[in-house]
Order: structure tokens, then sequence, then C-alpha cells
């Protein structure tokens, strides 16, 4: 409601199962903030249950290959075209089968697929990953990819910067849309600069705390 463009929901790192997830969906349709679920892993039953509930953007971690690619963009669409179970005729994302017609035949072209490249592995096999039919963007995540580089969290270690470079440089030629995370050298405006479509630059709880920090130091004796 203060102006976000999205809400990224972390159900990989966050604490969040499909329950609350269902109860976060609620509280996001009542905004035009957009929610992006990031999923704990690329796991067909797990998607299918998001996207059962209404879920319409699935960010995908840890995508090292193009067969993991092509399995996140199978797990999202209905046979023929994909593996996703159907049960159109009950699930919230349908209306509960009011639109169950309409969602059948509509649901494969409207969900937004995200993988995240965020390893030595999958920065090598870029290029393929993001040539893959489906996927809509390519997600960079700097912390695991510095991890992976063995310098976790040194984002001006030379390799972490070449490997930022090349998949942007894959990304923008493949033609698909690029997101990332806004912190330490790659602020928000500098990620904006360089191409960025999707930007994450805060989070619940550093928002919580940085507020917290301020209040306490506002009222705290000096």
């Amino acid at each position: 409601m203060v102006g976000f463009d999205f809400l990224l929901i972390d159900n990989e790192h966050g604490p969040g199962d499909v329950i609350s997830l269902l109860h976060q969906l609620r509280a996001a349709a009542a905004s035009d903030t957009t929610p992006v679920v990031r999923i704990p892993w690329n796991d067909p039953i797990y998607i299918k249950k998001i996207l059962d509930i209404g879920v319409e953007a699935v960010m995908v971690p840890m995508v090292e290959t193009v067969e993991q690619a092509e399995a996140a963009v199978a797990a999202c669409r209905y046979p023929p075209r994909g593996i996703r179970g159907i049960a159109h005729t009950d699930a919230r994302a349908s209306d509960y089968g009011l639109k169950a017609k309409e969602y059948l035949e509509t649901a494969s072209d409207n969900v937004f697929i995200i993988c995240q490249v965020e390893s030595a592995t999958g920065v090598e096999n870029v290029e393929a990953i993001a040539a893959v039919d489906g996927i809509d963007m390519v997600f960079i995540g700097p912390f695991d990819l510095s991890a992976s580089l063995g310098r976790p969290a040194d984002f001006d270690n030379p390799r972490h910067k070449e490997a930022m470079a090349k998949s942007e440089a894959a990304i923008k030629a493949a033609g698909k849309s690029m997101g990332g995370i806004g912190y330490g050298p790659y602020t928000p405006k500098d990620l904006y600069e360089r191409g960025y479509d999707l930007i994450v630059g805060a989070a619940d709880v550093g928002l919580l705390r940085d507020s917290a920090l301020e209040k306490v130091k506002q009222h705290s004796p000096s």
C-alpha cells in the first residue's frame, strides 16, 4: 500500500509454509502489489500446491543447469506442455471452480517463472539457462554466488564481479528480464542503471530492525 511494485514472499529462507502463504496472498490482494513467491527448492509438488492457491509468479532458487530450468517450467504448466497435476475444479486459483474451464485454458501461460542463478556452476551455464523457453526472468543471487566462489559476502572479489557481468550479459542477450538484490556495492539505483527489471531493495526484517534501532537512538539519553 505504500508503493512497492512487488512483494517477495521468501519461503526458501523464511519460516513460511503453504498455509501461511495463503494468508499472505489474501493480505496482498488488498493492494495493487504483486506477490512473487520464492520456493524452498525446485520441487514440482510444492510448485503445484502454490499455483493451486493462486500464486502467479514463482522464483526457483539455485538453478544450475538447463535440465533444472526446464523442470521448473514443466512444473508450472499443465499437460501436454508440462507435468502440473490438474485440480482446476476445486483450486482457489480458479475461484474454487467457478472459472474452472477458463483457468485450465489459460493458467499455463499466466505463470511468471523466475530462475535464480547463484552459483559458479549456474554462471557457467547461464547462457543456456536464460535461453530456455518459458523462463521469463533470471535472478542473480549475489550472496550464494559469492559463497560458491569461496568468498562469502565478498562482493569486491574480482571473480564475483566477473560472474555478475557475465550473467548480466547473457540474460540481456537472451532477451529475458533480469532480477537482483540491491545490497552492498549493488545498490538499487546501480542495478536499475545496469538494466535490471526487478530489484529487491528492502526486507521486512530489515525495515523493522532499522526502524526499531532508530527509535532506540532517538529516545536514549546521549
